[in-house]
């Protein structure tokens, strides 16, 4: 019989289901996912470190789980909830041909609690209409008064530099496992907030080597790498404490070609002199409209993030480039005297469409452009 586990949100709402993962108990933020696959990409994203993250599809774990898709070392996820887990029969024989294991034995070895068998339809609609919220899985502790009180005492993710644990590892250069990428013959720094394998991936697929460097990275030792451009890549928590890096981008800004993603554009957003406001349930999914201003097109895109820039408190020369058609909210800017552009979303899209995957080329383009190759030097690679 499966054990029974509750989850309770800080407001008093709570919700029954069964256990799955790793046995115990973890508190973090409560969000909503949308998508319907890519639950493994999800999961891994750094992204979603101290989150608990709430599927709203209704079968998960269909196809089972592989390191292949893993989008980093090690989950920072804090827990997973679910409509229905597919539960692996003991047959050995996994519904999907890269799949080595099941996504509840991939859960448990990673040390992430879940619960199962929630109507997280409910839960979904509960979390849009009043915001997400601190909340608590467990199977350990069922007396709800008791839950409550550890849900209200977590902290809330405003004002929790997070980007500082989740880039924490050394300097390194990434060494891509992929086929047929093409010979180097530029250099980029990728500045780790938490960023995910795939941002690395794409980046080597345009002829880059690249370089990844901590959080807290400084602007003169980026510079000290004489790199080409610079990544700022995705990751968790919010922007605002993030003042180191804040200091090392506005120590780059006019002196390379910046790119940054997610966390990565608050943080320019920030190093411009602009602000940034918590979303009241953030944007988390793969399905996502949101509008190139430029050429008119709108781009379905993957997002994972919980802050926002604010356009008006941006200086003049910085444009406004992707609105997201759902809400308004800002999903890039570019700068009209510098080559610099950020997006809100996460263009390597794994998991989600790649609708935007172009925008590496672009990062590229304007690399050599700066470098005085213009479109002569330009090299053509999957996006």
């Amino acid at each position: 019989m499966a054990e029974q586990a509750l989850l309770m949100l800080d407001d008093g709402t709570c919700f029954e289901g069964e256990a799955c993962g790793a046995a115990g108990e973890t508190l973090g933020e409560t969000v909503f996912v949308t998508g319907m696959a890519g639950y493994q990409e999800s999961i891994t994203d750094p992204s979603y470190y101290g989150q608990i993250m709430v599927f709203t599809a209704a079968h998960l774990g269909n196809y089972g789980a592989s390191p292949l898709d893993d989008e980093a070392l090690k989950p920072l996820a804090a827990g997973v909830v679910f409509h229905e887990l597919f539960r692996q029969d003991g047959n050995g024989v996994f519904p999907h041909w890269r799949a080595v294991e099941s996504l509840d034995a991939m859960l448990k070895r990673n040390g992430i609690t879940g619960i199962t068998n929630v109507d997280t339809r409910s839960l979904a609609l509960h979390l849009r209409d009043h915001g997400s919220r601190n909340g608590i899985i467990s199977a350990l502790d069922r007396d709800r008064a008791s839950l409550l009180r550890k849900a209200r005492l977590w902290p809330s993710m405003q004002g929790r530099d997070l980007a500082r644990a989740a880039g924490a590892g050394p300097v390194r250069d990434y060494a891509p496992t992929e086929d047929d990428l093409p010979v180097p013959d530029l250099h980029a720094a990728l500045i780790d907030y938490g960023a995910k394998r795939s941002i690395a991936v794409r980046l080597a697929r345009q002829g880059m080597k690249v370089t990844i460097m901590p959080a807290t990275a400084k602007a003169d030792e980026v510079l000290a790498l004489r790199p080409d451009g610079v990544l700022l890549s995705n990751g968790p928590g919010d922007p605002e404490p993030c003042s180191y890096a804040v200091d090392c981008i506005r120590g780059l800004l006019g002196r390379l070609p910046i790119f940054g993603i997610c966390l990565g554009h608050q943080l320019l957003g920030l190093a411009l002199g602009g602000r940034t406001y918590k979303l009241p349930f953030g944007h988390h999914g793969v399905n996502h409209p949101v509008l190139d201003r430029g050429s008119g097109r709108v781009e379905i895109t993957s997002q994972n993030h919980g802050f926002c820039v604010d356009p008006d408190s941006l200086p003049p020369g910085a444009e406004a480039t992707h609105v997201n058609l759902n809400d308004g909210t800002l999903e890039g800017l570019r700068l009209n005297d510098k080559p610099v552009f950020s997006v809100q979303f996460h263009p390597e899209a794994t998991p989600g469409t790649h609708d935007a995957g172009g925008l590496f080329a672009r990062f590229r383009a304007m690399i050599l452009e700066h470098k005085g190759r213009g479109k002569e030097g330009a090299y053509r690679a999957q996006a």
